[in-house]
């Protein structure tokens, strides 16, 4: 019984509800988050295509593997940080788990990360910035 009151005065402390409600509400009016999600899936599909495009057939083609062996880590690189900035933008609550699914199914479509930045500039375009709430 002295555990439970110990647990509910510590969820129901006033001070700490005041401060976390302001913090929320500056997240979602913050349109640089998914500014970066969408210059990362940019980036991602970039080195997808040219992994794909390039690399790969420089390989098998042009008995050249130093190309896969530069372009294979930075497209690693570069996958990671998306879904990682995918992830953060989940928790922040600025995407649906629906919309983050279909972001981490993007990565595998060579052009779909073109049209993800795309979507995601349109939706920050549409938001307004922290200034324009006040």
């Amino acid at each position: 019984m002295g555990r439970n009151r110990c647990l509910d005065g510590w969820l129901h402390r006033p001070d700490q509800t005041a401060q976390a409600a302001p913090a929320l509400k500056d997240v979602h009016g913050e349109t640089k988050p998914l500014q970066g999600l969408g210059i990362a899936a940019a980036a991602e599909a970039t080195t997808l295509l040219l992994l794909v495009g390039v690399a790969v057939p420089l390989k098998h083609l042009g008995d050249w593997p130093a190309a896969v062996q530069v372009l294979g880590p930075i497209h690693g690189l570069a996958f990671v940080a998306y879904l990682w900035l995918v992830l953060q933008s989940l928790g922040a609550g600025l995407l649906s788990r629906g919309e983050a699914a279909r972001l981490a199914l993007s990565a595998f479509v060579p052009v779909a990360g073109y049209l993800v930045a795309r979507s995601l500039g349109r939706r920050t375009a549409e938001q307004p910035s922290r200034g324009q709430w006040r």
